[in-house]
């Protein structure tokens, strides 16, 4: 399935760029999302009437992005949880929490932003915990979980 992209993909291009998909990607994600169009005349010429406007608002986006990395970046979040013996936690701090503890101190960051190679946390400590803001901005933050007092 030929697709021209109105967005950038992570892994896949650029806008404007023609690729070639797995239809069930194209299908069920590119297409429905508003990432992708169709590779064809009409479609072709309707994005090249349209390429000024998608590219702008791309760099605005990054450029906001980037703005609340300049905010996030070297912070470190210290989030309060209930700990039994030996310094393990009852349950677990999941991205969920993350974005809470983020809104608490003034800063959005969505759930899906945060990245978490090792899945949830189940104990005291220090960690380090990456953020997702863009396809090109990336930001890593030390977490302190601390024990309820």
């Amino acid at each position: 399935m030929n697709v021209i992209l109105l967005d950038k993909v992570e892994n896949l291009g650029d806008i404007g760029d023609m690729v070639n998909v797995k239809p069930g990607y194209g299908r069920n994600y590119l297409l429905p999302k508003g990432k992708a169009a169709l590779a064809t005349q009409q479609n072709i010429a309707e994005f090249e009437a349209r390429r000024s406007g998608l590219e702008k608002a791309a760099a605005e986006e990054l450029a906001s992005a980037r703005s609340r990395a300049g905010l996030i970046e070297g912070m470190d979040l210290v989030i309060s949880a209930n700990v039994g013996a030996e310094g393990k936690l009852f349950g677990s701090v999941g991205p969920i929490d993350i974005a809470d503890a983020f809104e608490k101190v003034g800063v959005e960051v969505a759930r899906a932003e945060v990245r978490m190679p090792d899945g949830p946390i189940h104990e005291t400590g220090e960690f380090s915990i990456g953020l997702h803001l863009h396809t090109d901005v990336n930001v890593d933050i030390n977490l302190k979980v601390v024990a309820e007092e």
